[in-house]
């Protein structure tokens, strides 16, 4: 319980906070109302949001435990502060040519206005996430050195692809271009130059640890550095953006105040944070082989469904579900792989 005291403070904390947001415009009753919708809110983050834990845990583990709590500490205020309040703020700015202050005071005083506007940028929303985990996905689909499979041959066959060079970024940028003729002629722009920029971000952030080889010790001392470097807290932080995109989007579903809105957030998020460190100090990575595994294609299918979501509407329940599902699995076949290879 300790990996989660400071989850249920910052809870308590959120909690507090939005009673009193909704108390001082509409007293006790919207005080209590504004309490429930953000508890809400967080427990919708933390159940749809659990794939992302464990990918965050299979990076977090590789990382010194200084930068595990920079992770819980500077990447909260980054993932809450920026990701989900700054962010979708720069984007309607962006979407729109509004000024961000006048963005920002239309998010606080004309919150459906500011919906309204963050939802009609939706498809590049999901162009950009949806590119970025792909490229998320094909990079654990085609890693030739990866030991365990869990679909056996499927996986083998695929992880041999990896051989060729650049594979993630070709199949990728096919799978956009065939999007083309699928996403409606007013946004196949707008869709196309975003999913290339989540795709060449993803590859920049991949591959800076490059940057830190050098000819006489090689492929160590860049692993070394990668795992303690600024570069993966930077690519988690991104990634949880990824995931977040959506989440950010549906909350308005359940309500439009911004305020309340950021503050449920927060709740999920410190949580599934906090869930990533359990899950690494735990070691159920390890514990659960192909756990990992299963997130990875919970990532596949939510990139997926934010790509067919440029066209088609498809309810959170839906995104849920199926990673519910791939998580589900991946414990179970972990269960039996264990009893399966227990010495006697």
């Amino acid at each position: 319980m300790q990996h989660f005291r400071a989850s249920f403070i910052i809870a308590i904390l959120c909690l507090s906070g939005a009673f009193y947001w909704g108390f001082s415009s509409g007293g006790m009753n919207a005080g209590m109302t504004a309490a429930s919708i953000a508890l809400i809110l967080g427990v919708l983050e933390v159940s749809l949001s659990f794939d992302n834990a464990v990918v965050n845990a299979s990076i977090l583990k590789r990382m010194d435990e200084k930068w595990q709590q920079y992770f819980l500490t500077w990447g909260i205020l980054v993932a809450v502060f920026g990701m989900r309040l700054v962010f979708p703020i720069a984007i309607v700015q962006f979407a729109t040519g509004i000024d961000f202050m006048a963005v920002a005071d239309m998010a606080l005083h004309d919150s459906a206005k500011y919906a309204e506007h963050l939802t009609g940028a939706h498809v590049q929303i999901a162009s950009f996430g949806g590119m970025f985990l792909l490229m998320v996905f094909f990079g654990f689909l085609f890693d030739e050195k990866r030991e365990i499979h869990w679909l056996g041959y499927f996986e083998r066959k695929f992880a041999s692809f990896g051989k060729l060079e650049s594979i993630a970024i070709i199949l990728s940028l096919s799978v956009l271009l065939g999007m083309q003729s699928f996403v409606n002629p007013d946004d196949r722009l707008t869709a196309l130059v975003a999913g290339v920029a989540g795709v060449v971000l993803f590859v920049i952030v991949d591959s800076m640890s490059a940057l830190f080889e050098n000819e006489e010790e090689g492929e160590e001392v860049s692993e070394a550095i990668k795992r303690g470097s600024m570069m993966s807290f930077v690519y988690l932080e991104i990634l949880d953006a990824s995931f977040s995109f959506d989440g950010v989007i549906g909350a308005f579903a359940i309500t439009q105040d911004v305020v309340i809105i950021m503050l449920g957030l927060t709740i999920g998020a410190m949580f599934v944070r906090s869930l990533t460190v359990y899950l690494v100090r735990k070691g159920t990575l390890d514990e659960y082989v192909f756990l990992e595994h299963g997130a990875h294609y919970a990532i596949g299918a939510l990139a997926g469904i934010m790509l067919i979501s440029m066209k088609h509407e498809i309810p959170e329940v839906v995104t849920g579900l199926v990673g519910a599902t791939f998580i589900g699995l991946s414990v179970l076949s972990s269960i039996f792989y264990k009893r399966k290879h227990a010495t006697v």
